[in-house]
């Protein structure tokens, strides 16, 4: 699935400037890493975000966010967040959590 560019660009706006970010084509959309980690990335209309296994299930109970189950099973520690819940400040917010794990991950 195609990488909604409206989204691509509001992440790309948000992420600008941050020299640890990179961006890869993954997935048939887009993927951001930080220091070499996924961090989150943007499939169809939706942000997968990559929480760590520790915030998985927390991540689970917010509105609009579900399992990543890319490959037909569950990705523990990653989620997809739906458009809705990237309105206002969500997407920063999602964004920022899924930086703040990659980043704390040693660099590749």
């Amino acid at each position: 699935m195609a990488a909604d560019e409206v989204l691509v660009g509001r992440v790309r706006e948000h992420l600008s400037g941050d020299l640890s970010i990179s961006e890869r084509r993954m997935f048939g959309g887009l993927a951001v890493m930080c220091n070499g980690n996924m961090a989150a990335g943007v499939i169809g209309d939706r942000l997968m975000v990559r929480v760590g296994p520790e915030a998985w299930l927390a991540a689970l109970e917010e509105q609009g966010v579900s399992e990543m189950d890319f490959t037909g099973r569950s990705l523990r520690g990653m989620v997809y967040v739906d458009s809705g819940a990237l309105e206002g400040e969500g997407l920063a917010r999602w964004l920022d959590r899924g930086i703040a794990f990659a980043g704390s991950l040693p660099a590749k």
